[in-house]
């Protein structure tokens, strides 16, 4: 049996319009520390978008959501914060904001594989 390691994840979400506090799931970010796992993927859903938020610049947000997997992946064209450590990106990535991009609560867990873990939460919580 393998060991599980624990694991913090957090839910990106696209909020149109913050005073209602209305939000759609658009990606996910998980890290591992003991596995040295740091990974986002966003899922932009122009047509869902378009239907439920008309106005919404589609493009502009998909461009802010791209950021987050180059952060994680330490691009270097991601900027500075993308060359700190895998911890410290993790806690700037999942910091609260008041923008149209935020990012839900940090959940945590217990894993033996954060890949396997990564895949069913994003399968669950932004493909549905």
């Amino acid at each position: 049996m393998l060991e599980r390691s624990s694991f913090d994840y957090a839910i990106l979400r696209i909020v149109p319009r913050v005073e209602r506090a209305e939000f759609i799931n658009a990606g996910l970010i998980l890290h591992c520390l003991t596995l040295n796992f740091l990974e986002a993927r966003v899922h932009c859903d122009e047509r869902l978008w378009r239907d439920l938020c008309p106005g919404l610049d589609v493009e502009e947000t998909c461009r802010h959501l791209s950021t987050f997997p180059k952060i994680c992946a330490g691009d270097a064209d991601a900027g500075p914060i993308a060359q700190l450590s895998r911890r410290q990106r993790f806690h700037w990535l999942v910091s609260p904001r008041s923008t149209i991009v935020q990012v839900s609560p940090v959940h945590c867990g217990l894993c033996e594989s954060p890949e396997a873990v990564f895949e069913d939460l994003f399968t669950k919580l932004v493909l549905r």
